[in-house]
């Protein structure tokens, strides 16, 4: 553990999910190429597609519809009505499949535990302090194994802007009857964890490397309050 700056007295964990808790990357790489297995099953049309093609309709999309990028299901869900509607289905066949498309990537996305090794340090750490999550992502906390840990997980979308934005963090000492400096964030992101909790007037602590990554190299962004090394070094608050 590094200290950058002095912390203050901490009464609540907010923690991010995504490759701080667990390795998103596989998880995701496995439901997006199941997606697209499923697409080809149920919509024989999108076999003329691969999976570059979808990712460029993402971003066309992100940049006409901005509030997008505040709401990874509403802009998941766009992107399959959109892609099978310029794929050849008419819109009504293309809004019940997003639907369906968007319900089975969820459900392979959240389709993990986080490991045991984690779950024990957070209960360890929850004897002390309230937990909370505060991600970007969708995953279901509940079905990944936090919902027993957490008090409760904040997701961007329907008006509460995604991290960096201050919202989350905000909302989640709102909802704590906390003060924002009395939360200590912990994440892997420099700008949207580190940065973005610092701007919300809560502490930072940045986990780096990321969970099953390497080490990066934060570059003009705000200083976190302490860098950890692994997630078990936060054993040491106790």
């Amino acid at each position: 553990m590094q200290v950058f700056l002095r912390p203050g007295a901490i009464e609540a964990i907010s923690f991010d999910l995504d490759d701080t808790l667990y390795d998103n990357r596989p998880i995701i790489a496995a439901a997006e190429g199941a997606l697209l297995d499923w697409l080809v099953k149920e919509f024989p049309l999108t076999d003329r597609w691969q999976a570059a093609d979808w990712r460029a309709l993402k971003c066309r999309l992100l940049q006409q519809q901005a509030d997008l990028t505040h709401d990874t299901s509403a802009a998941r869900l766009a992107l399959l009505q959109t892609g099978l509607e310029l794929l050849g289905y008419d819109k009504h066949k293309a809004n019940q499949g997003a639907k369906a498309g968007l319900a089975f990537f969820l459900e392979r996305r959240s389709d993990f535990k986080v490991s045991k090794e984690v779950l024990a340090l957070l209960s360890q750490l929850a004897e002390r302090f309230r937990l909370v999550g505060i991600t970007n992502g969708n995953v279901n906390a509940d079905k990944i194994g936090l919902g027993e840990t957490f008090e409760f997980v904040l997701h961007p979308g329907r008006g509460i802007r995604r991290k960096p934005w201050g919202d989350m963090f905000l909302l989640a000492a709102e909802r704590l009857a906390l003060q924002p400096g009395a939360l200590l964030h912990v994440g892997d992101h420099p700008k949207t964890d580190v940065e973005g909790a610092r701007r919300a007037g809560c502490q930072a602590a940045w986990l780096n490397p990321a969970f099953g990554g390497d080490n990066c190299r934060a570059a003009n962004t705000l200083l976190p309050h302490i860098r950890l090394h692994s997630l078990s070094e936060l054993a040491l608050l106790l």
